[in-house]
Formats: structure tokens, C-alpha cells, sequence
């Protein structure tokens, strides 16, 4: 069996796509006149396997014995924002120290658990093989694959459903590049099991996981106007203290209120990483990660400016720069820069105010972070730096405290009565019903 490599790329800042697409018939031609490629969802990798910050995750030792896979499958459940004829994917190694090598590449409609509904399995080649090799640092795009079940009458019915990604690693992948918060249930094999990726029966995938592993972006032909907005930051755009599986971080509350006023016409994505800052740490390596991952400066190439068809970004970010010591004036520098390098690219940048922590544990709560907190938030209101500004810090605050609301406060993720830093699924509606959409509007002026 043939295997196609592909070159080496740097761990930050670069992402190779392979855009070599097979021809199988009408169904599955290149983006048409009009059309081009457009993320539709995504999840920033920030590290190797297992530094990160979870949630609800189970005990994986059985499924990952040394923190490395081995000859095993992966499934991947993930919800697309926007649907199209067919999509693409892209799998990272970018923090891996070693080649990855896939075959049986898989992309189906979810039907309940990690069940794939009958007769949506498709397979997904890389420059026309079923083999792909990844290198340590890289991350590659698949072909296209046609999806027949989506039709403009299934749309609307699509709405909310999770697509099916499912992979073979063949042999010892070493650590794997991932994203640790994905707050959706997902499922893999057992180490040494082979590959099940066709099957459309989740028989053969005895361990959860609420990660994602090597897969990071997934795009939809969809017409070339099509809006793709990214919410860029840490942990609170991540989703902590969200539901499981319940799709309630503020920027899916956003999706849905943007997609009823323009409907098919725009694609929200999650570029949030937990612990993410927005000038530190100073360095990151796939082999002297921290739990955050880079900076989001560090990042925003890959993560952001690497996304197909991306028209504007929204910016919530700096409470953990606070927490970490850093000055006021380095945040907000951080800012600066990293706003000029979007609109250096034609993207809009908004930004929402940092959410209140007075209270919350560690150095997350004290009044003098909370000081350099709202001097934070007076520079995003108030600098003229942005292109528009969404008051989540109001939306969120108790005015008799100064900190987080107590509706706000029991974490929706795992029960209890939450960490006064991380709001639950009635924080984060309050705070994605506090975007502006009228802000927005001039993003879908047609020639705009």
C-alpha cells in the first residue's frame, strides 16, 4: 500500500494544505464558481498529550497506556457550524516528536453515541491515497469528500448534528498533538486493535474521551460571501463549566443568534484553548509545553489567520496573563500587536471585556488582579483599538460584589457550586446574548 508524505512545517505559525483533489464525479468537484472553502469548525491543538486543561475526562490509562497511541482508531464527534456539499479536514501533528502515519480516513453523519448513521460513512483521501504520513510539526488537509445527505432540504434538519471523524493511527504515533477541552463526548478503540474506521457500529470503541486528538479544522464548500467569524481565547471561550455535549459556551449561543438573522450566510468556529494568554509563556515547545499552550500571539497564525475564508474575529483574553503577573501595559501591547497583524490581513477584530473573577481562588481573585482587570477593560472600551467592543464584563457582573454573578456561578460541566471564575451555561447565554450583531452587519454587506 502506497503512502504519501508530506514536508516537515514549524510548530508555530505554518500550516501545509494539500490541495490536490481527486476526481470522483460530480458530487465531489472542487469548490465551483462562486464557491471556495470555508472553516466550519475548529479546535486549536495547544500541546502533545496530556498537558492541557480537561474537563469531565475519564481515566484514559487503559486506552492510552504511556500517554501514546498504538495501532488503535479514533472517532471523533464534532459539530460542524455551517453544512456544504462536501468538506475537508485537516489532521496536526504540529506538536508531535515523531511521524504519524493515518490510513482509513472516515467522515459520517453521527447517529447516536459513536454509531455512524447508516450509509453516511465516506472515505477521505490525502492527494488520492487512503495512507498519509505527518511529520513531527506538520498538518494536512484531506481532498474533499462529497456528502450526498447534504442537500438544501436537509439543511435546516442538519442543524446541531455532529459529523463522525474517524482515523486509524498505524503504529506508535508517539505524543499526540490535541486539544484537551473538547466538552463532547468522543470515542477510541483499544490500543492494538486495528482499524475500524469504516464501520458504521461503535462496537469496536470501548473508551470515551471528552477530547479531541489530531484533528483540528474542518471546512465546507459554501459560497465565496460566506462570513467565518473566530472567537479567539482562553478557557471562558473554551467552554469551562459549560454543559457536556450541551453546546452552550457563549460562542455557540452566538452562532445561533447570528445564523437566524443571516442564516447560512456565516460560520461561527471556537479558536479558545484553556489557560491560553495573550503574551505569555515566553517559549513553548512539544517538548517543554505549558498547560495553556503558546501565546496567543505565538499561535495566531496557525489557529486564526490559518483558518479558510476568516472575515473577523472576536478577542476575549488576559485573565490569565493577570493571574500570571503580567502588566497591564504588556497585555494591552499584546493587543495591539496582535490587532495589527489581523487587519494586516483584511480581518476585523473585536473585542469583548474580561469577564469578573473577585473572589475565585488563587490569584485569579485577589483585589489587585481585579484592579489591572478593569484597567484591562477600560483600554478595550475605551482605546479605540477595536473594531467594536461586546461588554461581557457587564453582562456578567454583580454590581454588589464585583464578581461573578451567583446565577452565573454552579458549574454546568460536573455539578457543585463552580470556581467564582469560570461561568456555567446561564453565564455564558448572558454573555453570548451581549454580541452586538448590529456591529456585525456591515461583515455582511455584499462587496464588503
Amino acid at each position: 500500500m502506497s503512502t504519501r508524505r508530506v514536508r516537515l512545517l514549524p510548530v508555530i505559525g505554518c500550516v501545509l494544505a494539500i490541495l490536490l483533489l481527486a476526481e470522483r464525479g460530480p458530487s465531489a468537484q472542487a469548490p465551483g464558481a462562486n464557491e471556495a472553502w470555508m472553516a466550519s469548525w475548529a479546535a486549536s491543538v495547544h500541546g502533545p498529550y496530556p498537558s492541557g486543561n480537561g474537563s469531565a475526562q475519564p481515566d484514559l490509562t487503559l486506552a492510552f497506556p504511556g500517554n501514546a497511541e498504538g495501532d488503535q482508531t479514533f472517532r471523533m464527534m464534532i459539530r460542524p457550524d455551517l453544512w456544504g456539499r462536501a468538506v475537508r479536514i485537516r489532521l496536526s501533528n504540529v506538536f508531535g516528536t515523531a511521524p504519524v502515519t493515518f490510513d482509513d480516513v472516515f467522515v459520517g453523519l453521527q447517529a447516536s453515541g459513536g454509531n455512524v448513521a447508516a450509509g453516511t460513512n465516506r472515505a477521505a483521501m490525502f492527494s488520492g491515497q487512503r495512507t498519509v504520513t505527518i511529520p513531527a510539526g506538520g498538518a494536512v488537509y484531506s481532498d474533499q469528500v462529497a456528502l450526498p445527505f447534504v442537500t438544501a432540504a436537509s439543511e435546516a434538519l442538519l442543524a446541531g448534528r455532529r459529523l463522525a471523524v474517524s482515523f486509524h493511527v498505524a503504529g506508535q504515533s508517539g505524543p499526540m498533538t490535541w486539544h484537551a477541552k473538547a466538552l463532547t463526548t468522543s470515542y477510541v478503540s483499544a490500543p492494538g486493535s486495528g482499524s475500524h474506521s469504516r464501520a458504521e457500529s461503535d462496537s469496536a470503541f470501548p473508551f470515551t474521551t471528552t477530547s479531541w486528538y489530531f484533528l483540528d479544522a474542518v471546512d465546507v464548500v459554501a459560497p465565496a460571501d460566506t462570513v467565518v467569524i473566530a472567537c479567539f481565547g482562553d478557557s471562558i471561550t473554551d467552554g469551562t463549566a459549560s454543559t457536556l455535549n450541551g453546546d452552550d459556551r457563549w460562542p455557540d449561543v452566538f452562532s445561533r443568534r447570528v445564523h437566524e438573522k443571516y442564516g447560512a450566510r456565516v460560520s461561527v468556529v471556537n479558536a479558545g484553548i484553556g489557560g491560553n494568554r495573550v503574551v505569555g509563556p515566553g517559549s513553548y515547545t512539544a517538548t517543554a509545553p505549558a498547560s495553556g499552550g503558546p501565546s496567543a500571539l505565538d499561535r495566531l497564525e496557525r489557529d486564526v489567520l490559518g483558518l479558510s475564508g476568516l472575515r473577523a474575529v472576536i478577542w476575549l483574553e488576559g485573565i490569565n496573563d493577570i493571574a500570571g503577573g503580567s502588566a497591564v501595559d504588556d497585555i494591552t501591547a499584546g493587543f495591539k500587536t496582535g490587532v495589527s497583524r489581523l487587519r494586516a490581513r483584511g480581518v476585523k477584530v473585536f473585542a469583548a471585556t474580561v469577564t469578573p473573577t473577585l473572589g475565585s481562588a488563587g490569584a485569579y481573585g485577589t483585589p489587585e488582579a481585579d484592579a489591572r482587570r478593569r484597567q484591562v477593560n477600560t483600554f478595550i472600551r475605551e482605546s479605540g483599538t477595536f473594531d467594536g467592543v461586546f461588554d461581557f464584563d457587564a453582562a456578567a457582573i454583580d454590581a454588589a460584589t464585583g464578581g461573578l454573578r451567583r446565577m452565573f456561578q454552579p458549574n454546568s460541566t460536573t455539578g457543585g457550586a463552580g470556581d467564582k471564575l469560570h461561568p456555567n451555561r446561564a453565564g455564558y447565554q448572558a454573555m453570548g446574548e451581549a454580541v452586538d450583531l448590529a456591529l456585525l452587519a456591515p461583515l455582511f454587506e455584499r462587496g464588503k
